[in-house]
């Protein structure tokens, strides 16, 4: 288990929460992170990667648009010579929206399936030829919404689940070829949840409540080291798995 020292990963949703963690930590741990996202907010993490001596480059691109993630992984072909591992973060910035689904608008749900099932899908089609060449790792989000359902995220708790589903067929697909795909389910403070905090303040207390451990997750601290464990050498047995990062909150999922 000698860190990532010597690998190139890409992580898209790079620039913000979990995303922007995950980046970090690859970082830290000797990676060469491509920082993928849509927005201007992916050069952020990649310049603080930068200032504590990482090596880093930011590429503008829509998971959702195949041409755009094959752009990416050629940057990480040509700037680091190829690439060991993939992580979908990306999620729709409709996630956080509560809503039931019969009062679900279709463009809505539209957007969450481009982002999260489709996005896996073009990062698949992307990458695959090069964690096939260096047998590599393929890890995506998943959540509880998509294993228990959610009554207010309808559309969240589907792409979710449908993500999950996506990983162990995946696994199923390239274990074969040498590349490991994995799924995580967080339990973190991400933007989203800190702006419900905010307009909620008795929602963190109660939250904190149902997790064992006594705390909501902390994406640099919490879920990012496990992100980069699954792209490293320590789990190269570990394959169609989801692994729950919830301090506790779900022991049966």
């Amino acid at each position: 288990m000698s860190g990532l020292g010597g690998k190139v990963v890409l992580i898209t949703g790079g620039g913000a929460g979990i995303g922007e963690a995950a980046c970090i930590a690859c970082a830290k741990e000797g990676a060469k992170v491509i920082v993928a996202a849509p927005g201007r907010n992916g050069e952020g993490t990649a310049a603080t990667i930068q200032q504590f001596g990482g090596i880093a480059r930011y590429v503008q691109a829509d998971v959702g648009s195949l041409a755009d993630m094959q752009r990416a992984v050629t940057e990480a072909v040509e700037h680091f010579g190829g690439l060991d591992g993939l992580v979908h973060n990306a999620t729709s910035r409709e996630s956080s929206v509560v809503t039931k689904l019969t009062d679900l608008e279709p463009a809505a749900l539209e957007d969450h399936l481009a982002v999260s099932v489709a996005g896996a899908f073009n990062c698949a089609k992307a990458a695959l030829p090069q964690l096939r060449e260096r047998r590599g790792r393929f890890v995506l989000m998943t959540s509880p919404a998509g294993m228990e359902g959610s009554a207010t995220l309808p559309a969240y708790g589907t792409v979710k689940g449908a993500l999950r589903g996506f990983a162990k067929s995946l696994a199923l697909e390239e274990g074969p070829h040498g590349v490991n795909v994995t799924a995580i389910s967080p339990l973190a403070v991400t933007p989203a949840l800190h702006r419900a905090f905010q307009s909620n303040p008795d929602l963190a207390a109660r939250l904190e409540k149902l997790v064992p451990l006594g705390w909501v997750g902390d994406p640099l601290l919490d879920i990012a080291p496990v992100v980069a464990f699954l792209l490293g050498d320590g789990a190269r047995y570990i394959n169609g798995q989801t692994v729950v990062v919830d301090g506790g909150r779900f022991t049966g999922l």
